[in-house]
């Protein structure tokens, strides 16, 4: 289960990202969650995904 609270889903996401998963695409197969959702709750706390450093800055 995700974290509810974007701060810690921001934690969540980039540990994932970075020690499992080879890009956010892999990262949301796996949790059964959109790309949209998980782009949209970050950019609540102004985190947008970048793809070349595989993670949200």
């Amino acid at each position: 289960m995700l974290p509810k609270d974007p701060m810690m889903l921001l934690s969540f996401a980039n540990t994932q990202l970075r020690d499992h998963y080879p890009n956010l695409d892999a990262f949301c197969e796996n949790y059964d969650i959109t790309k949209k959702y998980i782009t949209e709750v970050l950019k609540t706390i102004d985190y947008e995904y970048d793809e070349t450093l595989n993670k949200f800055v």
